[in-house]
């Protein structure tokens, strides 16, 4: 820089974009006069860039600094899963110059390759998970979920995707996605009270950046065996999905996958909260797309069983499903009826898209109807109906 300078008594130098910063930059001068300094984890990142970005290779010494950071990588971050998180996370704050030196992708691939062996070294590919033994579970599902916790979103992204690739256990990488979202997001578990205040004209940068993460998370869902994945998670990230105005792709998905489970959903879950002013309480839309896509489910399965059951579903394998759902809707009707804000159209559709052999009595369904009765007319209308019915 000196012999290209046009000023021939130049004094001062400029390093525009050092990766690093001026300790990094300081710790490679120390290399150049061959003082003293530990190569790290916490540091070995932002000297490979700096080697780079200041051309120190083996043409101007043996062993310069590429070289003696690059056998550091190799000899000690790559052979460890730890070690490879740490340095990865690092990476977060260095220009581009990063990736141009495959640091990340070394790291992500030695992370995968790091979880599939200690897998298997702990027998855990023969272990059977789901037993009685909730200290086994424990054991088999935690050895590198916390670690992850520290990346960015997009590098966990590509980590996740990574050891999906290399064959690491699905449970795990469930239990991944729950703890990321856990240390991530501020208040999953705290989304079911409505909070007016949450809904800005104009969503902050934080609440975009959880948007984020949220739309990210339920892409690295496991496509297969969704059933590993608790329901109550499922409704705190539809619940936290809503809150950000999540991509409706992401919302749908959650929704899809809920519903493949109606029949083992709590009463409790589906009280969503509406975050839209003016609205009802509770988010009657989002359960009524639930239930539209429970239904298409069961048709479906009834369809390819193809055994001859009658128009009217009764005896057919999801008419057990239907039974417990029925009665699901029924008890939600009855909590969400006495919403003074409960639009009347709503409730009407939430009762008549459950066919008539999802309920075999229709006690529940006339109590939800008394109760909203209740708030919407007065008293001497109510019996009126009652009378009606009775005579009907």
């Amino acid at each position: 820089m000196v012999a290209e300078a046009k000023d021939s008594n130049i004094s001062k130098l400029e390093l525009c974009s050092l990766p690093g910063g001026p300790h990094t930059f300081e710790l490679a001068m120390k290399f150049c006069y061959g003082m003293n300094f530990e190569i790290t984890a916490a540091n070995v990142a932002h000297l490979r860039c700096a080697a780079e970005y200041l051309e120190m290779t083996e043409d101007y010494r043996e062993e310069n600094l590429i070289s003696r950071t690059e056998t550091y990588l190799n000899e000690f971050v790559v052979q460890s899963l730890e070690k490879s998180v740490e340095v990865l996370s690092t990476c977060e704050l260095l220009p581009p110059i990063a990736e141009l030196v495959e640091i990340p992708n070394r790291c992500i691939e030695a992370i995968s390759i790091n979880a599939c062996k200690e897998q298997l070294v702990s027998g855990l590919s023969h272990l059977d998970c789901n037993s009685e033994s909730t200290e086994l579970k424990s054991n088999c599902l935690e050895w590198w979920v916390e670690d992850l916790s520290v990346l960015r979103i997009d590098y966990y992204e590509r980590v996740i995707r990574a050891m999906g690739t290399a064959g690491v256990r699905l449970d795990s990488i469930v239990a991944s996605l729950m703890h990321y979202a856990q240390m991530s997001l501020n208040g999953i578990e705290k989304c079911q009270i409505w909070n007016p205040a949450r809904m800005k004209p104009s969503p902050s940068m934080e609440e975009n950046h959880q948007s984020i993460i949220v739309e990210t998370l339920v892409s690295l869902m496991p496509t297969d065996k969704s059933s590993s994945i608790p329901l109550s998670f499922l409704f705190g990230m539809l619940r936290m999905a809503i809150m950000l105005d999540a991509a409706i792709a992401c919302r749908l998905e959650l929704e899809r996958r809920i519903a493949f489970r109606l029949e083992m959903v709590l009463l409790d879950d589906l009280l969503i909260p509406s975050v839209r002013s003016g609205d009802s309480l509770f988010d009657v839309d989002t359960v009524h797309r639930i239930l539209v896509n429970f239904l298409q489910r069961v048709e479906e399965e009834e369809e390819n069983e193809d055994c001859g059951y009658e128009s009217e579903g009764i005896g057919s394998p999801g008419h057990g499903s239907l039974l417990k759902v029925g009665r699901l809707i029924d008890s939600y009707l009855s909590e969400i009826a006495p919403d003074p804000y409960l639009n009347l159209q709503k409730f009407i559709a939430m009762i008549e898209i459950l066919p008539d052999y999802a309920r075999v009595i229709d006690d529940g369904l006339y109590r939800a109807i008394d109760i909203y009765l209740k708030v919407f007319f007065p008293v001497s209308v109510i019996q009126t109906c009652r009378f009606s019915l009775e005579l009907a």
